[in-house]
């Protein structure tokens, strides 16, 4: 809910203005905090990500598509390291959960996206997107995703609008 700084991160649930924002701010999937909140956190557009007040804690930071590619390369290649960095089961992920063993012990789930052309929510339990603190051009920025269907990472660049889990890496 705050910034490094002490500022405030505007919570916003209309999808109408969360669709038109070029500035920081999070939500929870479907703006439901007694459902989602506990496990799968905030949602947060790169607004926020990048916002020079600093989203992650002291100490912390969120990791750039660089370091995203070092972990994954660590974890054998983006063909089999979102298994070693997904939750095992299916208590939170969709079945089949293929390749997870969450060897890596990050434990990813999958908390879903908010769309930034209609500020709508999908893909919760499906697919589990994170990013990074690295821009893609003036539109859109990096991001990694791990998928329910599959052992892979995949990295793709999507509208810095767009609400996606962050996960901080100790500096």
């Amino acid at each position: 809910k705050f910034y490094r700084n002490g500022d405030s991160i505007p919570q916003v649930t209309d999808p109408t203005a969360w669709a038109s924002l070029t500035t920081g701010a999070w939500c929870w999937y479907n703006n439901d905090s007694a459902t989602y909140a506990q496990t799968y956190g905030k949602l947060y557009n790169w607004y926020a990500v990048n916002d020079p007040r600093g989203l992650a804690p002291a100490g912390y930071h969120v990791p750039s598509d660089a370091e995203w590619a070092t972990l994954t390369s660590f974890l054998g290649g983006y063909g089999v390291a979102g298994g070693k960095l997904k939750e095992t089961g299916t208590v939170h992920w969709a079945a089949p959960n293929t390749g997870a063993t969450n060897s890596s012990g990050f434990i990813g789930l999958p908390g879903g996206a908010r769309e930034h052309t209609d500020g709508t929510f999908n893909n919760y339990i499906v697919v589990g997107y994170w990013w990074s603190s690295t821009y893609f051009d003036s539109f859109n920025a990096w991001y990694h995703d791990m998928y329910y269907a599959g052992a892979e990472v995949y990295r793709f660049s999507i509208s810095k609008r767009h609400g996606l889990s962050v996960r901080c890496l100790k500096d």
